[in-house]
């Protein structure tokens, strides 16, 4: 079941990593991945029902880890739709008010659900029977309404919330982005030296985002006082390439399987190798 799981979900995020870079209107790009989501998670609920457990840790871990990794992608995508569905056409300064106030939204939820968010992401456990496990919920941890009306067989009563706060994690980060470019937009930033020759990176984004995060945390440029957002500005501009939700792209490289520094690791090959060809 584990290795059909992690099929599952490297076929989604493939899928998706197609459909960013492919479709340029955030609505339809949306709407295309719910589109994929869905039946990847009618897939996962289908494998569900044909495996047993053989223990709770067993239970425990797939609704605590496991299920959230595709349901959190559920609810990030259906609120970004519904965020530029519903953003209102105007100046900047009427787009960042809305932006804002979705950032309130995001903050209410923590606030909400405090006391879950911290047992959660301290790595706590003492709860997790009560959380995580079907055939085990209490009504005085003050239970959402949507459990009581959710299929039982492919829920628990908190499992949902741990893909809310991943989901609410990525969301964040597009806002801010969002509110990033309004700013760059409005100043009208422009570089004031163009190389006399110009590159083009060719390849991939992603690759791109863990070298400047790598430079970025070495501190290497202005002494290391400069902004993560900058460095990632001037890295669009001389190589003429948009990179997209950086963040969310660099919380994706962070919980990979294997390898999470792949480009960093391979650079390092390539000039090992040429030192030592270049010796003889």
């Amino acid at each position: 079941m584990t290795q059909k799981i992690t099929n599952l979900l490297t076929k989604l995020n493939d899928q998706l990593s197609f459909i960013d870079l492919e479709i340029d209107n955030q609505s339809l790009r949306c709407e295309k991945a719910l589109e994929v989501i869905l039946k990847t998670i009618n897939s996962l609920r289908t494998l569900l029902s044909k495996t047993k457990f053989k223990t709770d840790a067993e239970e425990i871990k797939f609704f605590k880890e496991i299920k959230p990794q595709f349901t959190s992608k559920l609810i990030y995508y259906n609120t970004l739709f519904k965020i530029e569905m519903k953003r209102p056409n105007g100046g900047s300064r009427i787009v960042k008010k809305y932006y804002n106030n979705e950032l309130v939204k995001l903050k209410a939820f923590f606030d909400n659900e405090l006391e879950f968010y911290k047992y959660y992401r301290s790595g706590s456990t003492y709860l997790d029977h009560k959380y995580f496990l079907r055939s085990s919920f209490d009504i005085k941890m003050s239970l959402d309404s949507y459990y009581f009306e959710a299929d039982t067989s492919f829920s628990t009563s908190h499992d949902f919330k741990v893909a809310k706060i991943l989901a609410n994690d990525l969301i964040q980060l597009y806002i801010e982005n969002q509110l990033i470019m309004i700013d760059n937009k409005s100043n009208g930033e422009k570089s004031q030296h163009k190389p006399n020759m110009k590159l083009t990176w060719t390849s991939s984004k992603v690759a791109l985002i863990e070298l400047i995060y790598a430079l970025h945390s070495e501190g290497v440029f202005n002494n290391g006082s400069i902004d993560l957002k900058d460095v990632a500005s001037y890295f669009e501009h001389i190589f003429d390439v948009n990179l997209g939700q950086y963040r969310r792209a660099f919380l994706e490289i962070r919980v990979r399987k294997s390898e999470r520094t792949k480009f960093i690791n391979s650079l390092k090959e390539k000039l090992i190798k040429r030192m030592d060809d270049t010796d003889y």
